[in-house]
């Protein structure tokens, strides 16, 4: 069997993608676009701001540059919510001024019923012990009319994206065990993804958007410009902006990653016409 799941403390200290702030920068362009999007309400000529008027949180913050990116598109309050002490500490000096940071679990959060109008949990589930539980949490502070951003890692993903060892995440955990042992780049294999009819079942109780092919088909609209780099990068665009929609349903069950919006009333994106549109995730 594989080692017991314990709470993943002090993430940031062993995991330094978490400190890389031009790339975390970048993951909340992208989701700030995505937002946009789907409430209507890209940024403006007169000065609005996408997330105007909104109270916000970013759920697993660590050292809070989205967050801070949240506050920045004109949130009324911002929140950052870890249980990584040392991230958060780093987040508070930095960003304490115009964001709320607080050190807790994600499945007690410290928000009224019905409190907030956008939750962010963005490659977050697979490290937490109890995620159905998280979700049942968000569920319960988010507004009738909120969303929630999920970016989602795929166990079929052929490329774990922690280790970047193949067929990893297609693993029993003591196998897993050994072959992250084995690589030398871990002594265990911590994460836990599940496949996208798993994730649909997690989200059983939202009303989902799947914005996965949109944004990689439209990178500049999304903010997403270094996932096609150069002119190869912009025929593969291309080609995929074209790509019948069939066909692109086809490659869902090994897409790495699935980019969802969520609400738990039925609603609809309000942006513009797209390439690719989002279209609705059927959960169980």
């Amino acid at each position: 069997m594989g080692k017991e799941r314990t709470a993943q403390l002090a993430y940031s200290e062993f995991q330094g993608a978490m400190l890389d702030e031009a790339k975390r920068r970048r993951k909340a362009a992208k989701i700030i676009a995505v937002l946009g999007h789907f409430l209507g309400r890209d940024p403006g000529d007169d000065g609005a701001k996408v997330l105007d008027g909104l109270t916000v949180a970013d759920i697993g913050c660590s050292a809070g540059f989205i967050a801070d990116e949240l506050a920045s598109a004109g949130a009324e309050r911002a929140f950052g919510v870890d249980i990584d002490v040392p991230g958060l500490r780093r987040a508070a000096e930095r960003f304490g001024g115009h964001v709320e940071f607080v050190c807790a679990d994600g499945t007690a959060l410290p928000f009224p019923d019905g409190s907030v109008d956008v939750l962010v949990f963005n490659h977050i589930y697979e490290h937490v012990v109890d995620p159905d539980a998280v979700i049942a949490e968000m569920r319960r502070v988010l507004s009738d009319d909120g969303v929630l951003y999920l970016g989602l890692g795929n166990r079929l993903g052929v490329v774990e994206p922690h280790y970047k060892l193949p067929f990893l995440s297609y693993l029993p955990p003591s196998l897993a065990d050994r072959y992250v042992r084995a690589s030398g780049r871990a002594d265990h294999y911590y994460e836990r993804f599940r496949t996208r009819r798993g994730l649909r079942r997690m989200l059983a109780g939202f009303h989902v958007w799947d914005y996965s092919f949109p944004v990689l088909a439209s990178p500049g609209r999304f903010a997403g410009g270094e996932l096609f780099p150069g002119a190869v990068g912009r025929a593969a665009q291309g080609a995929l902006a074209r790509t019948p929609r069939p066909a692109l349903r086809a490659l869902l069950p090994v897409v790495p990653t699935y980019l969802w919006v969520a609400t738990k009333t039925p609603r609809r994106p309000l942006g513009p016409a797209l390439p690719q549109p989002p279209e609705p995730v059927r959960t169980p």
